[in-house]
């Protein structure tokens, strides 16, 4: 008697048992790649351009005093003007 649908006579033999391995890796495959871009949510995939840091007015003020395009005078009475603007809302302790 021999195993794996009597491949002796003329069954499909030890080859039947690669079938069930080529199709797991091929939706493990799948389920791996859409992980990595599909179901990402908010993160970028890459159809999406790069998205921009933080285009907020008090973040280029601060990488302009950074990069040493404005002095710290000129840092801190623009940062007074932009803080009322787009500072916090509600009354901080």
């Amino acid at each position: 008697m021999q195993t794996l649908a009597h491949f002796g006579d003329g069954g499909p033999g030890p080859w039947i048992l690669l079938f069930p391995v080529i199709w797991a890796l091929v939706i493990g495959g799948g389920i791996a790649l859409l992980r990595r871009t599909a179901w990402r949510g908010g993160r970028r995939g890459p159809w999406r351009p790069p998205a921009a840091d933080d285009p907020s007015p008090l973040t280029l003020l601060g990488r302009r005093f950074a990069a040493g395009e404005i002095d710290e005078d000129e840092y801190w009475r623009r940062l007074s003007v932009l803080d009322e603007q787009f500072g916090r809302k509600g009354g901080a302790a």
